[in-house]
């Protein structure tokens, strides 16, 4: 199995805490989407080699595309690989959905939508540079459902500048009434050359502190659980069966194929990817050249990659993989636990997992 992601970098502006790669030149969408249907042109055997299970639109902003190019995309899909019953995720604004097009992409083919949210309050969107408020957001869901959309998912950010924990309960509530299948939640981080960044560096914001953030986390698992969520990944929670199949399969160490620029893909054995370049992107793809750069794993490398992804889901890993000294000394602190010979991290582990892989590897 294999899933296929496509790249959509373009944004009608940078959100305040983004360092992915964007761009905001909206007039040159016909010309992208031509040159994903010439990669795919060239990547055909490549495609045809794998058996295809999840599509994933993301950027960017996926949801600013005009449906019809969605819909050339997941036709050209379709003819490589003469089916397209699978699960098919478009990353979305609120800003940008409106029920005509919800409508349009459900009937194309999109059968789950991954909306960005962020938060449930105004002053918070504001601060980040999100570009709707908390009622658009909440509107977009409804409609959204009405449109024959069952399989929802929305992402959230915690440990913001200025948040509160009743700021953060009443978030979590209001998804839970939303009533929808899937919740992502993320710790906000600071990353280089971002406009957040810079405003914390000149002193203009505050870091959450860690004991905050670790409440905020502590809440979040804890009564996800009790109102019916798998906690399946670090930040994942999902309803019974409605896991995200695609990002499972990188956690999983499946193979998937990147569209797109700035797109990576995975063979099992190495990774390679496309310029996070537009023009660079644009130019080789339609010269009938793909230029992209490839690094082949070692043994090394891949046996540290399970370990480092395995640990962040609710499966673990074979406890083989690791020395089990090592693996008895974390879980007689209680933050990783043994069951049918696999590690598994605990709740309280989930808050320094990274240092317990460091040391695991």
């Amino acid at each position: 199995m294999a899933g296929v992601y496509i790249h959509i970098p373009f944004c009608k502006s940078r959100c305040q805490y983004c360092d992915f790669y964007s761009t905001t030149q909206l007039h040159r969408q016909e010309e992208y989407i031509d040159t994903i249907l010439r990669e795919i042109d060239i990547r055909q055997t490549e495609l045809q080699s794998h058996d295809i299970e999840t599509i994933y639109f993301g950027g960017g902003t996926p949801s600013l595309l005009d449906p019809k190019y969605v819909d050339l995309v997941l036709k050209k899909i379709a003819y490589v690989k003469h089916t397209l019953s699978m699960e098919c995720t478009l990353e979305a604004n609120p800003g940008d959905l409106t029920p005509q097009k919800l409508l349009q992409l459900r009937a194309i083919g999109i059968n789950r939508l991954s909306i960005g949210i962020q938060s449930f309050n105004d002053r918070l969107l504001q601060l980040i540079g999100r570009r709707h408020n908390a009622a658009q957001a909440i509107q977009v869901v409804h409609d959204a459902q009405a449109a024959g959309f069952d399989n929802l998912s929305i992402d959230l950010i915690y440990g913001l500048p200025t948040q509160t924990m009743d700021d953060w309960k009443q978030t979590i509530q209001t998804a839970f009434d939303l009533n929808v299948q899937h919740i992502s939640c993320y710790c906000l981080s600071y990353e280089d050359n971002t406009p957040l960044t810079r405003l914390l560096e000149a002193g203009k914001i505050n870091e959450i502190d860690e004991d905050t953030e670790n409440e905020m986390y502590d809440y979040l698992c804890t009564t996800l659980k009790a109102n019916g969520f798998i906690h399946y990944e670090v930040s994942n929670f999902a309803k019974p069966n409605f896991q995200s199949k695609h990002n499972s399969n990188y956690w999983n160490n499946t193979p998937y194929i990147g569209l797109g620029a700035a797109s990576h893909s995975y063979d099992g054995l190495s990774r390679s990817w496309n310029p996070s370049d537009l023009d660079a992107y644009i130019e080789g793809v339609q010269a009938g050249t793909l230029v992209r750069e490839q690094e082949t794993l070692t043994p090394e490398q891949i046996h540290e990659e399970q370990i480092m992804l395995g640990l962040r889901t609710n499966q673990g890993i074979d406890l083989n993989l690791v020395q089990p000294s090592k693996a008895q000394a974390w879980i007689q602190r209680g933050l990783l636990t043994q069951q049918n010979g696999r590690l598994i991290a605990t709740q309280s582990g989930l808050h320094i997992l990274n240092c317990i892989i460091e040391d695991l590897l």
